[in-house]
């Protein structure tokens, strides 16, 4: 049918899949279950996804999706880069602690966000945005309450869905206004979108006087827009950013779906353990809160020492997708000097830490881009950041991988095959 074949084009390559998923994230966030009222509720007819009385379901479906994708991405991201490592005997999995990732590597192209699968994830959860989006733009404010916030939030999670996306893979696809996919984008071309997506959600949240959303989107605009190179424009849109503001990914144990990934991954199924690189961290002599591990004593069947994380310690904690911090960090990178200074030390005193003192520009970026790694500690930040400042990852490209082979330097995630045999537009 035409909606299996645009799914297949956008890169999911299971249209009933999809809306199986969608169904579970909808009933799970508490919303109706209009949709299972069908003969066959393995089989979803279109014209309940045509609905207008089915809006919220769709965007609640569509927020379940990303959130998922979400936690897949936070994960599989600190693998990749050397928040986490992989302490398991599953040998599909070690690519990505390995950092030699392959295009035909089924693992991240094409699981669920429950098996740490992120490109079909993301993909869904970007279509689940557009398509709403879509059909939001030809239904009325009378036949759909609140459409006008709601075009807000899907606007939003879009932006975000294509930031990660353009962050963490090498090259991507986009859809167009039919929702079929297009040949090969770059990474600017994928965050360019991402840019679109949060210009629309602040322009609609202003109208709205819709505060939560406008933040969300201000935020993820300045990130995006620092990782395009626009720095005044990033800095510009984090200014903006209401004091303490947090957007949360949400998290719950009523399905596996909604379980915070990190938790599941690392704290309940010892999965992975912390990176080394963020075990004792201290500033000034005094622990740093921020990155609060724990060695637990204990090795996985791989032999890997485990230490855990204490910044999620529930699989019902929820992960923050946009913060103040984040915006205040920005705002640091982009206008350096005592400016940064002051911004470092007024999120040392609330992490109750000493001042940090420089008058080095040089030293002062550098601090500004290791407070980020712990600020942001498990939020999907270090991956982007990896690939942005070109960082070093431990252990050194070359130096033997304990399970076989050596560890690579991709930090970034190929095209998958089933994007690229799937699509038409690119083929083989």
């Amino acid at each position: 049918m035409k909606k299996q074949t645009q799914l297949r084009e956008a890169g999911t390559g299971r249209a009933l899949g999809t809306l199986l998923l969608l169904l579970v994230a909808v009933l799970t966030l508490g919303a109706c279950d209009s949709l299972l009222n069908v003969d066959a509720p393995s089989r979803v007819p279109s014209d309940k996804l045509d609905d207008p009385a089915n809006a919220p379901l769709l965007l609640n479906g569509a927020i379940g999706d990303f959130e998922c994708a979400f936690g897949a991405y936070v994960v599989l991201g600190g693998i990749i880069g050397d928040e986490l490592i992989d302490a398991t005997q599953t040998a599909d999995r070690w690519p990505y602690d390995r950092r030699d990732v392959q295009a035909s590597d089924r693992r991240y192209g094409e699981s669920s966000c429950v098996n740490l699968g992120v490109y079909s994830p993301l993909s869904t959860a970007r279509w689940d945005t557009e398509n709403l989006l879509s059909k939001l733009n030809g239904w009325t404010d009378a036949q759909v309450a609140n459409r006008a916030a709601m075009m807000t939030t899907a606007q939003a999670y879009s932006g975000y869905a294509h930031l990660l996306l353009g962050e963490g893979f090498c090259e991507g696809v986009l859809l167009d206004a039919n929702l079929q996919a297009g040949g090969i984008s770059t990474r600017a071309e994928v965050l360019q979108r991402a840019e679109e997506r949060f210009t629309q959600a602040i322009t609609s949240a202003q109208a709205a006087g819709n505060a939560d959303i406008l933040n969300m989107a201000l935020v993820g605009r300045a990130r995006t827009r620092l990782d395009l190179g626009n720095r005044a424009g990033a800095a510009a849109d984090a200014r903006l950013v209401t004091a303490n503001y947090v957007k949360n990914a949400t998290a719950s144990t009523v399905a596996t779906t909604r379980e915070n990934r990190v938790n599941r991954e690392n704290n309940t199924s010892t999965n992975v353990s912390v990176g080394v690189p963020y075990r004792g961290l201290t500033f000034g002599g005094v622990a740093d809160p921020r990155v609060n591990v724990t060695d637990t004593g204990k090795n996985a069947s791989d032999g890997t020492r485990i230490w855990v994380q204490n910044k999620y310690p529930t699989l019902a904690s929820p992960i923050p997708l946009a913060t103040w911090t984040e915006a205040q960090l920005i705002i640091a990178e982009v206008d350096g000097g005592q400016t940064a200074v002051g911004i470092i030390n007024a999120l040392h005193r609330r992490a109750g830490l000493p001042d940090f003192a420089s008058t080095d520009a040089a030293a002062i970026q550098r601090q500004v881009i290791e407070e980020r790694r712990r600020e942001l500690f498990l939020d999907g930040h270090h991956l982007g950041d990896v690939l942005r400042y070109n960082l070093a990852l431990t252990p050194a490209a070359g130096t033997a991988y304990p399970k076989g082979g050596s560890y690579g330097n991709a930090a970034c995630l190929p095209l998958p095959n089933i994007e690229r045999l799937n699509n038409p537009k690119i083929g083989a």
